[in-house]
């Protein structure tokens, strides 16, 4: 588990709510089927929407991400685990 102080909690918590609610309308499952922690293949994830998600985060938040991330990063928590820091880094705010 990954200790946070309350901003990068704040991060986590944004970044962690728009992933869910994108992946959920690129996968057509309700979000609240996606538990954070099953691997997103399990869910249908594959390469057309990784890169999806992958421009989006680019084009939406400015946050550039290598395509892999979701096959070296395989479940919500586990991206949100990966990102949250270089926010923090980049002084984003994730104004959703």
């Amino acid at each position: 588990m990954t200790t946070r102080t309350s901003g990068q909690a704040a991060l986590a918590a944004g970044l962690h709510g728009w992933l869910t609610a994108r992946l959920a309308l690129y996968l057509d499952r309700p979000e609240e089927s996606l538990d954070d922690r099953t691997p997103l293949v399990t869910y249908g994830m594959d390469s057309v929407t990784a890169l999806s998600l992958c421009g989006d985060l680019e084009d939406e938040h400015g946050l550039i991400v290598d395509p892999n991330l979701v096959w070296d990063h395989p479940t919500i928590a586990a991206i949100v685990d990966h990102l949250t820091p270089r926010l923090t880094t980049q002084g984003m705010d994730w104004n959703l």
